[in-house]
This record gives structure tokens, C-alpha cells and sequence, in this order.
């Protein structure tokens, strides 16, 4: 038994599942695209496993190439989703992304508070820039460059942060005798104008059993680490490796120190996207299916990372001796070593695809166990906090790692059996902060 346990979060996006012919999956509704009942029953699910947050990533542009026959991968606007999900469940934290480029501070702060009161302290709000032209585009705009993207995205999380706090704690009397509906003493503008964005508030919403949302952030680079450092509980990491999960982490720590916080107010989360079954085999033809469409336009990427001209022509056979003897991990891409691995077992091009060696996160593949394993290996070995699951097929997937990972992890002591706390803070285990951080 251990007294350090990990922290596990869930992404959840379009009502089918992560990969991208889920909607298409057996027992599957193709329906669930519109579906907010859908949603609300995979979020009761991870609730069930005692998952401390729900994740849902956000793009301004979602269609694009390849939707005649693939889903839209996100919620059709997470805020909504969020509010639905938040009237059905009790404990489950509910984090959403919302762009700093194309939003407004007031707009930002009125919307997260509304959803965190609703929910009794169970939001989070993912701050991230925009750098994609068709996003631009829907709002008759082009991107910025990095340096402006970022300095907004710094005055937007002050001035948001401010606005939160501008209602104070004790503020709101709620004395019928007097009559004192609040100390108007206590709610003030904030008046705070930058280079970019300026608001005046005060904002008219008191706190919530948390105070105000936790910040979370997504982003990577020198840019994406003061961002983090300054402002965020969370970090929802990219990573491949043991080694470039135990880097981002520490460089995420490392920031938080440097703008005067303590480097454990800060959770880095790694992602996993675990394909669960009774056999290895099961659970790789799990995703041979899933992949049927999609692998062979991805076999000339794996040519690249591996050093090989491959086509799609060959996805059914293995590397031959001569290309094994020829084939090089990229030495820029973290997958390549894992795609050699695999290769080198005499799996076939298409079910080496499918280990998910070109995914953006680690594919542990066969029963619980399997996944189980590696959850406790990357932890104990420090390079993550938590972990971030993006399930295959919501329909089956989620039940599924909630009745047979979790109480894998809870037997080995690595993982809770309740819920911490009411707020998204508690089972973060993040301090409290109401308004903006003096320290930053």
C-alpha cells in the first residue's frame, strides 16, 4: 500500500468514442452525435469508476477532409454538454476547453462560474490559444502571431481571474430581515485593461463550493509552460514515453517554481488510449476493426518514422528481413522507437498500426491487467501524476475500464475507492484560490 495514488481523468468528445469509426462500432448508436443522453450515461459511468474529472477538448473548426465517413471527433459545444452533464451527476469534475484567442474575458468568466455554481464546484476550465486558420475564419479573423496569441491569452486568465473574484466570499448576505440581498461594498469593478482585451465587471456571480473554477492547461513549448506554470492546477499532457513524460513534467514543475508557486499545486497528466480485452489478440482485432478505413492511408507515415518507402499495398505482411535490417527509429519522433519494437515482434504493417504506435498517446493492448501495468509503471516511475484515458468505443469501453482497470489499481493500493472531497479541487488535491494569485 502506498500513500501516493494517481489521479485518473476521462476525455470525453462525440458521443461515439476517440477513434474515429466508433460512431460505426456494434451497439453503437449512430445517433450519438446529437445525443446528450448519451453523454450524461458515459459520464454516470466514469463517475461509477470515481474518476476525478471529465475532459472534453475543443476546435473552432470540426469539419473538415474525411467526414463523409468519419465523425466529428468533439461535443457539439462543451459548455451545454457540460451543464447537462452537471445536473445528473455529483462528484465527477467537468473541465472544458475555451479558446483565449477568439473569447472575451467577461464572456469566459461568466460562463465557467454559471456552469461551477450549477455544478457546486466541479468545473475547470482548460485556457488554450487558437492557431488554426479555418477558426480564424469563422469569426472573420486571421491568427496572430505566437508571441501576441500567448501575451492575450495571459491578460485574458488575469483579467477572467479578477472578474471571478470580483463578487467577494461573504459577500452575498441573503438577510430577508434587513432587508440585505448583498454588501454592494463587496462586489467591485475590476476596471483592468490591457493590450488586447480590457473588461470593467464586476461579474454578478457569487462562489461556488470551490470558489471559483480550477485553470487547466493543454499547451506545450516555452509559450505553453509560463502559461502553465503561472496559472494552472492541471497540465493535460501529450506524451509517448516514460522519458518525455518525466521531462514535461519536471519542465512543468520547474515553471510553477519559477512564478513563485509550489511545483505540487500542479497535476501533469499523461494521456493513455487503452484497447481492453480478454486476450491481446481480442483486443487488437478490437482495433483492427476500428482502423479498417483508416490504416492504410497511414502506412506511408509509418514508412517515414521507421526510415522505409512502405504503400498501402503491403499493409498485409510483415517487414521482410532486409527492411527490418534497414529500418531506423526517426531519432525526432518519441513513437518511432515503439513502432521499430513492435515491427521487430513479425506483426503485420496493418497490426503493427494497430498497436497504435503512430497514436499521440500509449496504446497498452490485452486484458485489464495489461493496462493496469502500465499505469503503475509510468506513475511510479514519476512521470505522471494522473492519467487522462481516451476510450475507444464510450459504449462498452467505459464500463469496461471502470469494472475491470479500476479495481486492478484499487488493489494495489494505487487508486482511490471514494471520491476526496464534493470539488474538483478536493480530488485534484490543488489549493484553494479565489480571484487572482497574488504570488504571480
Amino acid at each position: 500500500m502506498t500513500d501516493r495514488q494517481m489521479i485518473l481523468g476521462m476525455q470525453l468528445g462525440n458521443g461515439y468514442g476517440t477513434q474515429p469509426t466508433a460512431w460505426r462500432a456494434p451497439g453503437v448508436d449512430p445517433s450519438n452525435y446529437t445525443s446528450f443522453d448519451a453523454l450524461v450515461r458515459y459520464a454516470r459511468a466514469a463517475e461509477r469508476g470515481k474518476v476525478a474529472f471529465l475532459f472534453f477538448p475543443d476546435f473552432l473548426a470540426q469539419i473538415g477532409e474525411g467526414h463523409d465517413h468519419e465523425a466529428p471527433m468533439l461535443t457539439l459545444e462543451p459548455m451545454v454538454t457540460l451543464a447537462a452533464i452537471a445536473r445528473e451527476t455529483e462528484r465527477i469534475g467537468l473541465i472544458a476547453t475555451g479558446s483565449t484567442t477568439f473569447n472575451e474575458p467577461y464572456n469566459i468568466a461568466r460562463s465557467f462560474k454559471a456552469l461551477d455554481v450549477m455544478s457546486h464546484g466541479r468545473v475547470g476550465w482548460n485556457a488554450v490559444t487558437t492557431s488554426d486558420p479555418a477558426a480564424a475564419a469563422n469569426f472573420g479573423r486571421q491568427i496572430a502571431p505566437r508571441p501576441e496569441r500567448y501575451q492575450r491569452a495571459h491578460e485574458v486568465i488575469q483579467m477572467t481571474q479578477a472578474l471571478w473574484g470580483s463578487w467577494e466570499r461573504d459577500a452575498w448576505l441573503k438577510d430577508t430581515e434587513t432587508p440585505r440581498f448583498v454588501d454592494s461594498s463587496k462586489i467591485r469593478p475590476i476596471n483592468l485593461s490591457g493590450k488586447y482585451v480590457a473588461s470593467t465587471g464586476p461579474l454578478a456571480i457569487p462562489p461556488s463550493e470551490q470558489g471559483q473554477p480550477v485553470i487547466v492547461s493543454a499547451g506545450g513549448g516555452e509559450y505553453g509552460l509560463e502559461i502553465a506554470g503561472r496559472y494552472a492546477s492541471a497540465v493535460i499532457g501529450a506524451v509517448f514515453t516514460i522519458e518525455d513524460a518525466k521531462a514535461q513534467r519536471a519542465a512543468v514543475r520547474a515553471a510553477a517554481e519559477r512564478a513563485g508557486r509550489d511545483p505540487d499545486e500542479v497535476k501533469f497528466f499523461a494521456g493513455v488510449m487503452p484497447a481492453i480485452a480478454r486476450t491481446k489478440r481480442e483486443a487488437l482485432d478490437r482495433r483492427l476493426a476500428l482502423g479498417e478505413q483508416s490504416f492504410p492511408s497511414r502506412v506511408p507515415y509509418l514508412g517515414a518514422m521507421l526510415g522505409l518507402p512502405l504503400t498501402a499495398e503491403q499493409i498485409d505482411r510483415p517487414l521482410t528481413s532486409d527492411e527490418l535490417a534497414t529500418a531506423r527509429a526517426h531519432p525526432g519522433d518519441p513513437r518511432s522507437a515503439r513502432a521499430l519494437e513492435v515491427a521487430r515482434e513479425g506483426w503485420t504493417i496493418r497490426e503493427t498500426l494497430a498497436h497504435g504506435v503512430i497514436d499521440y498517446h500509449p496504446t497498452p493492448i490485452g486484458p485489464a491487467s495489461t493496462t493496469a501495468d502500465h499505469l503503475q509503471t509510468w506513475f511510479e516511475a514519476g512521470a505522471a501524476d494522473g492519467f487522462w484515458v481516451a476510450i475507444d468505443i464510450y459504449e462498452d469501453g467505459i464500463d469496461t475500464f471502470v469494472d475491470e482497470v479500476v479495481p486492478i489499481l484499487q488493489e494495489r493500493g494505487l487508486y482511490h475507492r471514494d471520491y476526496e472531497g464534493p470539488t474538483l479541487r478536493d480530488n485534484l488535491g490543488v489549493p484553494d484560490q479565489y480571484g487572482l494569485d497574488p504570488r504571480v
